[in-house]
């Protein structure tokens, strides 16, 4: 299953695919201001570019898995994805994926790439 992340960033939000076994991520690039009608738009054309079978949004939960200010955002981003493409939209658990990333390059696209690793490690683990 080909699978497109996301590291949401009221600013830039880091993009990742997944190859169509699901099996590998690599980062895409970002998109700037995704809240914004051409941000939503550029997004919504790499969905279709891309073609993947669902879409995943790192959720920024707090230290203690709590919900708090940036995850109620990117929740609000998620609901207005949702309704902007005809794929499933879900969020998963992001929070140590930033770090993962590293400096240099493009920090963004490779803490999506770290989320989607994670996604498909999970989601391989689940369905065995």
């Amino acid at each position: 299953m080909k699978v497109l992340a996301l590291d949401y960033g009221s600013a830039r939000t880091g993009v990742a695919v997944s190859d169509p076994t699901g099996t590998l991520a690599r980062p895409v690039g970002t998109v700037e201001r995704v809240g914004s009608d051409d941000g939503l738009r550029r997004l919504v054309q790499l969905v279709e570019t891309e073609q993947p079978e669902r879409v995943v949004v790192g959720l920024p939960l707090t230290l203690g898995g709590e919900i708090g200010e940036q995850a109620q955002e990117t929740q609000r981003f998620v609901e207005t994805l949702s309704g902007a493409i005809p794929i499933p939209v879900e969020t998963f658990d992001e929070r140590f994926t930033t770090t993962l990333a590293g400096q240099g390059g493009d920090d963004d696209a490779r803490a999506a790439a770290h989320l989607l690793a994670s996604y498909l490690q999970w989601l391989n683990n689940r369905l065995r």
